[in-house]
């Protein structure tokens, strides 16, 4: 036995150094590239197919072979980590090679699943024009999404605002890139961790994120979801791509969603324009690319431009598609293409080695498997609630405030109606789990919780969102007719993918108030839906003082708002703790500091409305008619947007003054210091957005009138004034010119101080050699 005992141990000395030396790709110690290449050798080619194809958590036992992500439940955490420890556990000791799936989920304001933080929907981040606020979101939702076994975020959209008829609007940062970028990098590098640092490696406590749409996806035909894209090269690349570009070389994005849609003919999904010169050969990319559900199957089903899924899979590994989601349905016809030699094995080595990548610099063959017991004291945290209410509180935009009717004096009020189908209910946009009142704070809530017993709150539905139902006027009207001050809260609501709704069935169940906005519902008409604005005429009509209140995904055209009723907030989708940041907005506890993240305009038949467009997109004769004297252009009304890019209002005013460059002239390498002061003139601390735009440049090509290049969001108390900076270089005046070449041209242009886009204060002139 002692003899046997010895052997034994000998064996093991002498043979287990030279078992782990030879399996490199489990040693963490080894390099990246060569763990990559050893676990590549060893695999089956259906192995390496599999890696290239998704399943669910609760599906992993159904093949013996590894997927290469799994997409996460739409259920609460718990479930979410329980399902991801099964899963995790399985790939790594059940089967051949233990490569563990790179675990996806939703996280575009918050994890999708019950029990996370919810913060506001991104078209409300976009209007905090706050990156580091952004930053921190995104660092707190990494914290909470991979508690629960999340490696990868399908978020943020670098897409562009360009239609309002669009369901998606709500899901995007911004009309302009240069904000769009530097919102989502933001948002990436709380995500991912310090772009320094990932390029190498990534922490488990941080989530790898998925750059989307591309490209040009929110800009389809007529409003209408998944249609193409009417765009050339130069648009494309001065506009739709900089976000993209700047998430790539800037905040090292882990992954890139190849859009939905189609540009002059070619889908996305097998553009090789797109993927490979553009994405991997000029930007560099060493992330994989993630195919969105059913990209590749619509190459075969919905687009007709491959005859059969076999060549729809030639199509997206010959473009560089690495990875079909939802699938397996059009990759999983690689091994017989493979064999017929339609497909060289060498594209699939490379699709799954930049996949292999990605999971050994996460560190997933270490990762610990998720705890639910670590839940409870990681998730919606008091800090992380209070920044989900920072950030809401910082999106709401007023747009119009008469004779300074806000802020409301709660010492002045002995009762305040509150109505409208929004009142009652929160709203928390697309990629939400739940609208449940019990999960958040809605506006009804938010001011009966502000004003305490001491104010009477009435309160009225009046209508629901959709419908033509009238029979709740009276009750709002005598509900408005009985109170010192009306709020009146008016909107839309989106998709919500599970969970409860507000009558604790689940959303789709709930008839009176069926989708309107997200994903898929595009809208023709963007006027105010169903009876609300007969709602909001018939309470205007008593003549008591009302403040309108919009809580929606897409901006509306409120012309007749705008002329007759006389304090308007914008709060889009506000997140968990909403109603809390709207009550303190209209009670003064909170300044107002948003600003308009997209040109809102007058009426449907504006659009497409922005506000970096050329010369001649307003036409020539600029003579803009009325009803009453019909003009040239527009016959019967102007092409001015109805609320401009960058605009919002305060409870105090701030005076712009000193506006300095370092030098008039400046070349190719250098750069151009520029300083403005501003201070707050007027009685309350407040924070103002410095807004730093180029323009009025002669460029070889069409060129916009004025593009934003630089922005800072600072506060000030009364009195107190400071010295804002900013520094051009070459790259902020780079055109593609002629031979659809990136340059420089020489020429004079304007540095131009706005407090919004039509409304420049301050100008120098600077030239470029």
């Amino acid at each position: 036995m002692v003899l046997k005992k010895h052997v034994c141990t000998l064996i093991i000395v002498l043979c287990g150094p030279a078992i782990v030396s030879a399996q490199v790709y489990k040693d963490p110690r080894a390099p990246v590239e060569a763990r990559v290449k050893d676990l590549l050798k060893r695999m089956t080619l259906e192995e390496k197919v599999g890696q290239m194809s998704m399943s669910s958590l609760d599906g992993y036992k159904k093949s013996s072979v590894s997927y290469g992500v799994l997409s996460s439940p739409f259920s609460n955490v718990y479930d979410v980590a329980r399902q991801s420890a099964n899963a995790k556990r399985y790939a790594r000791e059940e089967t051949r090679l233990g490569i563990p799936p790179i675990q996806i989920g939703e996280c575009l304001h918050g994890q999708l699943a019950a029990g996370a933080t919810t913060f506001p929907q991104a078209i409300a981040q976009g209007s905090t024009w706050n990156p580091t606020l952004i930053q921190k979101m995104g660092a707190a939702i990494a914290y909470e999404a991979s508690t629960s076994g999340v490696d990868q975020a399908l978020s943020p959209l670098f897409d562009l605002i360009r239609d309002a008829r669009y369901g998606r609007v709500e899901e995007c940062f911004a009309e302009d890139p240069y904000l769009t970028g530097q919102l989502g990098s933001a948002f990436v590098r709380g995500m991912q961790g310090d772009p320094a640092q990932t390029r190498n490696a990534f922490a488990w406590d941080k989530v790898l994120c998925t750059g989307k749409h591309f490209a040009a996806y929110s800009k389809p035909l007529a409003g209408i979801n998944l249609a193409p894209a009417d765009i050339g090269e130069r648009e494309l690349r001065s506009m739709f791509l900089p976000p993209f570009r700047e998430a790539v070389q800037e905040a090292n994005i882990a992954a890139v969603m190849p859009s939905y849609n189609e540009i002059d003919g070619i889908p996305a999904h097998s553009n090789e324009f797109l993927l490979k010169q553009i994405l991997r050969k000029e930007w560099g990319f060493k992330g994989y690319i993630f195919s969105d559900y059913g990209g590749l199957s619509q190459l075969y089903d919905f687009h007709k431009v491959a005859k059969t899924k076999e060549d729809a899979a030639v199509m997206g590994i010959t473009a560089g598609v690495d990875l079909e989601a939802a699938g397996p349905d059009i990759y999983a016809k690689l091994v017989g293409l493979i064999k017929s030699g339609r497909v060289k094995e060498a594209q699939v080595d490379s699709a799954v080695a930049r996949i292999l990548t990605i999971k050994f610099k996460a560190g997933l063959f270490e990762k610990p498997l998720p705890d639910t017991a670590r839940i409870r004291s990681r998730l919606h945290q008091p800090e992380t609630v209070a920044l989900s209410q920072q950030i809401a509180e910082e999106s709401v935009i007023l747009l119009k405030n008469d004779k300074n009717l806000l802020p409301l004096d709660v010492s002045k009020l002995k009762s305040i109606a509150v109505i409208g189908p929004n009142a009652n209910k929160v709203q928390y946009g697309d990629y939400s789990f739940t609208r449940d009142n019990l999960s958040g704070v809605n506006v009804l809530e938010g001011i009966k919780q502000l004003v305490g017993a001491g104010v009477k709150v009435n309160y009225a539905q009046g209508c629901e969102l959709s419908g033509l139902d009238k029979s709740g006027f009276d009750e709002a009207i005598k509900a408005a007719e009985s109170s010192d001050a009306v709020v009146v809260v008016l909107g839309t609501t989106s998709v919500v993918w599970s969970g409860v709704g507000w009558n604790g069935q689940a959303p789709q169940n709930e008839p009176l108030d069926p989708f309107t906005c997200g994903e898929g519902y595009d809208v023709t008409d963007i006027n105010p839906q169903g009876v609300q604005r007969d709602l909001l005429q018939a309470v205007y009509k008593t003549g008591k003082p009302v403040i309108l209140v919009l809580v929606h995904g897409r901006p509306w055209s409120i012309s007749w708002e705008k002329d007759n009723i006389p304090a308007i907030l914008e709060a889009w989708y506000p997140g968990e703790k909403g109603g809390t940041a709207i009550a303190n907005i209209l009670f003064g506890k909170v300044n107002p500091s948003g600003r308009l993240n997209m040109s809102i305009p007058q009426s449907s038949g504006h659009i497409p409305v922005f506000y970096n467009y050329v010369n001649s997109a307003k036409g020539i004769n600029r003579k803009p008619g009325t009803i009453e004297k019909p003009g040239l252009d527009y016959v019967y009304g102007t092409t001015d947007p109805l609320f401009s890019f960058g605009f919002g209002l305060s409870y105090t005013s701030f005076e712009y003054s000193n506006l300095k460059v370092s030098k008039d002239a400046f070349g190719n390498g250098d750069s151009v210091k520029v300083s403005v002061d501003v201070k707050n003139t007027g009685s309350m601390a407040g924070k103002e957005v410095v807004q730093l735009y180029l323009g009025n440049k002669v460029n070889s090509v069409s060129t916009p009138g004025l593009f934003l290049r630089g922005f800072s969001k600072v506060l000030l108390a009364p009195g107190e004034g400071k010295s804002v900076n900013f520094t051009i270089s070459s790259d902020d005046v780079m055109i593609w010119n002629r031979k659809m070449k990136e340059v420089a041209e020489p020429g004079t242009f304007e540095v131009m101080i706005g407090k919004a886009a039509d409304n420049i204060v301050l100008k120098k002139q600077l030239e470029f050699k």
